[in-house]
């Protein structure tokens, strides 16, 4: 009988960590635990940033994003009756937002609660068509008045659903932010094993936890402008399309446990692409490739235009259901996607600076 598949430590941590974008403190905790250590030198920012620099005087310079901030919502008002109403961060799917458990983090701790909306009993056929508008959604923590759910809240606290990560089968698992925890933790592993590695790369790498990337990759705007590479990828989660109801004749053709999603188009660099391709296939890596004609909504669209321009690749793992409480992953292919940014890194030399 094959043993049970043991997820990483590290990513485990960053997954249970609540980390709404513009709150990414949980997230920055674990981060600094596992990685600050491995680092020459470890820095962090005004956004939120964490910036983590081996070998500081390599050649080229590399720069690896991961965002480590996560959709969630925030408190807007409190009703008379101590009900609690609230506003989108990120983009959120608005017919998946009722009856969920969620866990408002607050000065004092976490407070649990539930989302509420009016229930189909009460509700005539028109209104059973309808998707709630999000002020028609609120947030019930058993208070009876205002004044009684501002002793626990505040104008201002994020919120996280309450559903955790576990494993479904063998390396399959679920969590409530694979996006893009694992795209956190994939430049974080990096750079510790390149620590470990016998010979150190040539090149400086710089492994970035950016923040606010859910509304508008704001940390990878300002991390490309300190850090200022001559290289950078960015790692996210890309769409598994491998499942019903999804026309691949629209979205592309990949699948879960089918290896790290490698992208191809204008916002990504040809150099950088053609090596991150060399580099997979003499790994004998499973890979797939994505196409995308336009600025991708990644960090790789702030990363590509840094200062006087970053030769940028874009290295997606692939997930089923984005955006939702209950996202999936085969960890195998974050697995991948270590391996593949660890050989990629190993393959530079002084001046391969991604001309062409």
């Amino acid at each position: 009988m094959p043993k049970p598949y043991v997820a990483p430590a590290f990513l485990t941590e960053l997954l249970h960590a609540r980390s709404p974008s513009g709150a990414e403190f949980e997230a920055q905790v674990v981060f600094d635990r596992h990685v600050g250590p491995a680092a020459a030198t470890y820095a962090k920012d005004a956004m939120g940033n964490r910036i983590a620099t081996l070998n500081p005087t390599g050649d080229p310079v590399l720069m690896l994003a991961g965002h480590m901030d996560e959709l969630g919502l925030i408190i807007t008002y409190v009703n008379k009756d101590g009900f609690i109403y609230f506003d989108t961060i990120g983009g959120h799917d608005r017919s998946i937002i009722s009856g969920r458990r969620v866990v408002i983090r607050t000065a004092a701790g976490p407070v649990k609660g539930v989302t509420g909306k009016r229930a189909i009993h009460l509700m005539d056929d028109e209104d059973r068509k309808k998707v709630p508008k999000i002020h028609e959604i609120w947030i019930d923590i058993g208070a009876r008045t205002k004044k009684e759910a501002l002793a626990r809240v505040r104008i201002g606290d994020t919120v996280t659903y309450d559903s955790e990560f576990e494993l479904l089968q063998g390396s399959v698992g679920t969590a409530r932010a694979f996006d893009n925890k694992v795209g956190a933790y994939i430049v974080g592993e990096t750079l510790i094993r390149l620590a470990a590695a016998k010979k150190p790369p040539a090149a400086r790498v710089v492994a970035v936890a950016t923040a606010q990337e859910e509304i508008g990759t704001r940390g990878a705007t300002t991390a490309a402008y300190a850090v200022n590479p001559h290289l950078a990828l960015a790692v996210d989660v890309g769409h598994a399309t491998d499942h019903p109801d999804c026309d691949q004749r629209r979205f592309c053709e990949t699948k879960l446990g089918g290896g790290p999603i490698i992208c191809r188009g204008p916002n990504i660099n040809p150099w950088v692409y053609d090596r991150l391709i060399r580099t997979a296939e003499k790994l004998r890596l499973p890979h797939q490739l994505d196409a995308d004609p336009r600025p991708t909504g990644t960090d790789a669209r702030a990363l590509q235009m840094g200062r006087g321009g970053v030769a940028t690749g874009l290295v997606s793992v692939p997930l089923r259901y984005m955006h939702t409480p209950s996202e999936v992953v085969d960890l195998e292919d974050v697995e991948a996607c270590v391996r593949l940014f660890v050989a990629f890194t190993q393959s530079l030399e002084p001046g391969d600076y991604g001309h062409w």
